[in-house]
């Protein structure tokens, strides 16, 4: 049971993770219990009613309709075209992990901390996503939209430069590498199970050559954090 697991927080526990639950936050939670659920990841609770899961998904909807509005707003003569990959690059997996590590999740969410592929993975963004979901029952869609704006949008996501950002680094892979005269490939070269999930190990080979890795829940986002280490490695801004 749900309850069970939050009795288990010792006292001091509770505290300390109320007040940094508050600073992160910047209010005073109602519904403690939305919050220990949205920054607890499926690696230490598997029950969907326990996990951050659930809320990850409302979250999502939430945050992409609240970017959705803004952008709306801030662009009134942009089409439809614009709008749309303007937040797919607010809403990218690696820029809203970014953002939550900044923000000092990763100092409150509960994961399995033995499980090194957790480290480099994008779960404090899918915590960010489900923060937003617990916010948004525990507050109200207002309340919501103007924690979002205060604390993400604003500090975090800075339009003009946003404009100038390729997130698709695969494009921009190949792109060097069509300039350059050179093979590229995105290889599977590991799939195991881990934590009940499957978890891909994906690599971006350059003429036969393995030059960077990915590893992530879904191959998708494996490639393209190869992409981003390739990308990197090979200086390629």
């Amino acid at each position: 049971m749900f309850y069970r697991f939050i009795y288990l927080f010792s006292t001091s526990k509770k505290k300390v993770f109320l007040k940094q639950l508050c600073n992160v936050l910047g209010f005073v939670p109602g519904t403690i219990s939305l919050y220990i659920a949205a920054l607890s990841h499926r690696s230490i609770k598997e029950r969907a009613t326990d996990n951050n899961e659930r809320l990850e998904y409302l979250g999502d909807a939430i945050l992409g309709g609240i970017i959705a509005d803004h952008l709306f707003m801030k662009y009134p003569y942009k089409g439809e075209g614009f709008l749309t990959e303007m937040r797919s690059k607010m809403v990218n997996r690696q820029i809203l992990n970014d953002i939550a590590l900044k923000m000092g999740l990763k100092k409150i969410t509960s994961f399995n901390k033995n499980d090194n592929s957790l480290r480099s993975s994008q779960i404090f963004g899918n915590a960010l996503e489900a923060l937003v979901g617990a916010v948004y029952i525990d507050k109200g869609y207002q309340k919501t939209k103007q924690w979002v704006l205060k604390k993400i949008i604003l500090p975090h996501l800075f339009l003009e430069d946003l404009e100038n950002i390729e997130i698709n680094q695969k494009n921009k892979l190949f792109s060097w590498a069509n300039r350059s005269g050179k093979l590229l490939e995105f290889e599977t070269l590991e799939e195991k199970m881990e934590n009940g999930r499957r978890l891909f190990t994906v690599g971006a080979v350059v003429d036969g050559e393995v030059i960077a890795e990915g590893k992530a829940f879904n191959k998708k986002d494996a490639g393209q954090i190869a992409a981003q280490q390739a990308v990197e490695k090979l200086n390629l801004f």
